[in-house]
């Protein structure tokens, strides 16, 4: 009889336990204590609710579990990268997806990652421009870069101008006579995380072409971070 009750007492000790767990386990994940999900537009039109991984025993993706990568090249990025650049965080960068949803086409997001990255997921909302579309050591001209920030950045190339002129206004440092940025975008630029190097080059590429620092927002924790808190990634961009 008494064994009976232990045996009882236990049992229903464990279910309680049990019952405790799948609890705990199925407890909302929120963005902030007021926002569950944030909804916003891909680059090809497609809408995507952002929002936390809900099941409480997520761990990080594996793509992001390393946390010994060699450096040199992948060390420690610094807390500010230039001079009037904003470093902001996952509010922020949601803050400006969320505008650009809106129809504010006065601002992109940048995933600065090579394709074969961008594959494995990124934020939604981002469109994937190569940090080596902007780097002069990787292939990238005067002429390529122009065209970018013209095409996809609203930076004009003054009138009766080429890239030439660029060239000389950059090695003077002041291109002001050669770029109109009256219409240049809000660049949010982002690439792996604190120990990547592929947005920070981009940015200081940038800054070097004469582009304003306050229309450049860097998001320094990148997709290490965004990972990190389960957050809702898309797989090439789409």
């Amino acid at each position: 009889m008494r064994l009976t009750k232990l045996l009882g007492t236990t049992i229903l000790a464990t279910g309680f336990v049990l019952a405790g767990s799948a609890f705990a386990e199925n407890k909302p994940v929120n963005i902030t204590p007021d926002v569950m999900s944030v909804k916003v537009k891909t680059p090809n039109g497609t809408e995507v609710e952002i929002m936390r991984e809900q099941d409480n025993s997520a761990t990080v993706n594996p793509a992001f579990a390393k946390t010994s990568r060699p450096c040199p090249p992948f060390c420690i990025q610094p807390d500010v990268i230039a001079p009037g650049v904003e470093t902001i965080a996952e509010n922020g960068m949601l803050s400006y997806l969320q505008k650009m949803s809106g129809g504010d086409d006065s601002i992109l997001v940048v995933d600065s990652r090579t394709p074969d990255w961008v594959e494995k997921g990124t934020i939604p909302g981002a469109k994937n421009l190569p940090w080596t579309a902007l780097n002069p050591s990787k292939g990238a001209t005067t002429e390529s870069i122009i065209k970018i920030m013209d095409e996809e950045f609203g930076v004009k190339l003054a009138e009766g101008k080429d890239s030439l002129d660029v060239d000389e206004a950059v090695a003077e440092g002041d291109t002001s006579g050669v770029f109109d940025f009256s219409s240049a975008k809000t660049l949010v630029l982002f690439c792996n995380g604190m120990w990547c190097g592929q947005s920070p080059t981009n940015i200081r590429q940038l800054l070097k072409m004469g582009y304003p620092a306050e229309h450049i927002k860097w998001y320094r924790g990148g997709m290490q971070t965004w990972s990190v808190l389960g957050m809702t990634t898309v797989k090439g961009g789409s």
